[in-house]
């Protein structure tokens, strides 16, 4: 089954390969900032969470700009360096003794990973065709997640809050790791390059360039943003924050359920990643990503029971949270595949990396939309209010995703086969 979701090209597989190594060095790491900070390097929680919204920001500052000098230079020589400054970043988190220090760290990575995951996008769509980029995407996504819970079972076998050379270990070697991509995509010199040459000065009259005007004027990549920004705030942003705080304050469940649950989650995408991309090949993409708003609102509805039960029945309680995690989980492995398909799908060469890079600024927003909703509301009381809004949105979403499907073609849906001349350069629907 694997072998026949692999992607033609061997550059796309080295690609591939080199993900699942720099996710176990992500693993490594990421659950482990906000205690290492507070625990370890004794800055306040209100700073540390300070520290950790400020990468979101800092990414999504530098993401249009990003975007520009992808197209204008070519993925490669921009993410190439890149994967070195967050490299220095997280070496440097290792190394902080003070809030500024992490906060320059915190920079660095967030400039960093504000450019790295849409160029990376833009070079995976360039040397996939289009028949086999949604099941590539949902492989890499697959793999992603797979190396951050590998990753994550490693270090927490290392770590110790009374140890902090234990943590500068671990964030040593999610430095190292950003090595292999980086050696991986140095070597593959013909990939990554500018997609559009421009032309040959005298040819014709000067003529404004194509910029980001040009994406936003595109009705169905507006539709579709609109569609990720509410996904993204109702879905993404608060599974990793108010998740947490809903289970632990409301439901009453002990910790080691809410590591269960997360668990689970990675587990399901990892078992179902495979079997969901043949299931949707050849089906509606815009009805597919409606169909995710209606899962992961039913998730929020089931982790609404857990706060019902409040605790007086551990059994249950503990039961909905872990299943909420998991209903989420098979919603993230339909708009994996689905979502950067569709905008690579209504990107031109000559502007896809400013349509990546969009893309890939949501996940930025949501990064400091998700803290400031959650955490008041639930800590206020309010959770039932919180748990409403994330359904509602969930809701709003999908039918955003279906508004969608009349702005785009046929192909671009996914509902038929692309033309060679799509393929090699899909066009947009006018404004």
């Amino acid at each position: 089954m694997l072998h026949d979701l692999l992607p033609h090209r061997v550059e796309a597989r080295r690609i591939l390969l080199a993900t699942i190594f720099s996710a176990i060095g992500r693993g490594l790491t990421l659950p482990f900032m906000f205690i290492y900070l507070t625990k370890v390097r004794d800055i306040s929680a209100f700073t540390a969470g300070l520290v950790i919204g400020w990468i979101a920001v800092c990414a999504l500052v530098i993401g249009p700009i990003g975007g520009w000098a992808v197209d204008r230079w070519g993925a490669r020589r921009i993410v190439v360096p890149m994967l070195l400054v967050e490299a220095a970043g997280v070496f440097g988190m290792g190394l902080v003794d003070n809030v500024a220090l992490a906060f320059t760290a915190a920079t660095l990575i967030g400039l960093g990973g504000g450019i790295i995951w849409a160029g990376v996008n833009v070079i995976l769509s360039s040397v996939t065709e289009e028949h086999e980029r949604q099941k590539t995407f949902g492989l890499n996504f697959t793999l992603l997640n797979l190396g951050i819970g590998v990753g994550s079972v490693i270090a927490g076998s290392i770590v110790d809050i009374g140890r902090p050379s234990t943590f500068q270990l671990i964030y040593t070697l999610d430095a190292v790791a950003y090595l292999i991509p980086f050696l991986n995509l140095l070597f593959m010199r013909g990939v990554g390059q500018r997609l559009v040459q421009p032309a040959a000065t005298g040819d014709q009259p000067a003529a404004r360039k194509a910029g980001y005007r040009e994406v936003f004027s595109h009705r169905g990549f507006r539709r579709l943003l609109a569609f990720s920004v509410v996904m993204t705030i109702s879905g993404y942003a608060q599974i990793e924050v108010g998740f947490t705080a809903f289970a632990i304050d409301v439901a009453h469940v002990k910790e080691r359920v809410v590591a269960l649950a997360f668990t689970a989650n990675t587990l399901v995408i990892v078992l179902a990643q495979l079997i969901v991309v043949r299931l949707i090949q050849g089906r509606s993409r815009t009805r597919i990503l409606a169909l995710v708003g209606v899962i992961m609102g039913a998730s929020w509805l089931i982790l609404g029971v857990a706060g019902v039960v409040d605790g007086r029945n551990a059994v249950i309680s503990s039961i909905a949270v872990i299943a909420c995690a998991a209903v989420f989980a098979f919603g993230e492995t339909l708009i994996s595949p689905v979502n950067p398909t569709l905008i690579n799908a209504l990107a031109t060469d000559e502007l896809r990396g400013r349509f990546n890079a969009l893309g890939s600024m949501v996940w930025s927003i949501s990064g400091i939309v998700g803290p400031v909703t959650a955490a008041p509301l639930i800590a206020g009381g309010h959770a039932g209010i919180w748990v409403a809004l994330t359904v509602g949105g969930c809701l709003i979403a999908s039918l955003l995703a279906l508004s969608l499907r009349r702005l785009i073609t046929a192909e671009q849906d996914g509902r038929e086969l692309p033309s060679a001349e799509t393929v090699s350069r899909p066009q947009p629907v006018a404004a």
